[in-house]
């Protein structure tokens, strides 16, 4: 899926307006949009992905990151405490694990519902066009 920039550097309607309602706001805000409007092309932005491949990486950090902080988490000395913690943080892993499960299974869902709805476009247009096709073939070519 592709991305388009609502707000592209350029001389558009919408940047000549924010440039406006940023010079009566605060001025330097209306500085800023028009530097970007005219360098703002060369601001080299990386786009690796949609912005769900993007969020997904993110919370697998953050799910890295905690992993890591429940490793070298040290004891607090309480050890019903601790036993507690422990408890609680099995019990939020699993609660993860089933919800990425359901969202593995609702995108699974969602590409056969896709694939469906286009086999059927598919076929529609085939009996719709596939007959004018056929006729075509059918007609005797005229002899000389």
């Amino acid at each position: 899926m592709n991305e388009t920039a609502w707000l592209r550097p350029a001389w558009t309607p919408l940047t000549i307006a924010l440039m406006v309602i940023g010079f009566i706001v605060y001025w330097p805000v209306g500085l800023v949009m028009l530097a970007y409007i005219i360098w703002g092309d060369r601001i080299n932005v990386p786009r690796s992905g949609g912005m769900r491949q993007r969020a997904e990486k993110a919370f697998g950090q953050c799910r890295r990151s905690a992993r890591r902080a429940e490793s070298t988490m040290s004891s607090s000395g309480n050890a019903a405490f601790d036993e507690w913690r422990r408890n609680e943080m099995d019990r939020i892993e699993a609660e993860r694990r089933k919800l990425d499960e359901m969202r593995a299974d609702f995108d699974n869902y969602m590409r056969e519902l896709k694939k469906a709805r286009d086999r059927e476009e598919f076929e529609r247009f085939m009996r719709e066009h596939g007959t004018k096709m056929d006729r075509n073939r059918e007609e005797p070519s005229p002899s000389i």
